[in-house]
């Protein structure tokens, strides 16, 4: 599957741990991060600076769902099955 262009689910849904430029800290779950574009695109794809978790994720029916909203919704779930 690839990524629906103009999704974002991955990029709001769930927290993110390492650092990202501008977010030191990373994000939290359900926030959108400071590089997802208004129309939803990543603005680090392809850079060096993009989080290694973000290059690792690969779009999956299973976990995006049939749309975007699918994919907001699995994802949050997924973040919240496997919180610590």
């Amino acid at each position: 599957m690839n990524c629906r262009e103009g999704c974002g689910a991955c990029c709001i849904a769930p927290s993110i741990s390492s650092a990202i430029p501008g977010m030191p800290d990373g994000k939290p779950a359900g926030v959108r991060c400071l590089h997802l574009s208004p129309v939803n695109l990543c603005g680090l794809f392809g850079q060096p600076e993009r989080p290694t978790v973000c290059g690792g994720f690969k779009a999956d029916a299973e976990v995006c769902g049939t749309d975007r909203d699918d994919a907001i919704r699995i994802i949050g779930w997924l973040e919240q099955m496997t919180a610590a």
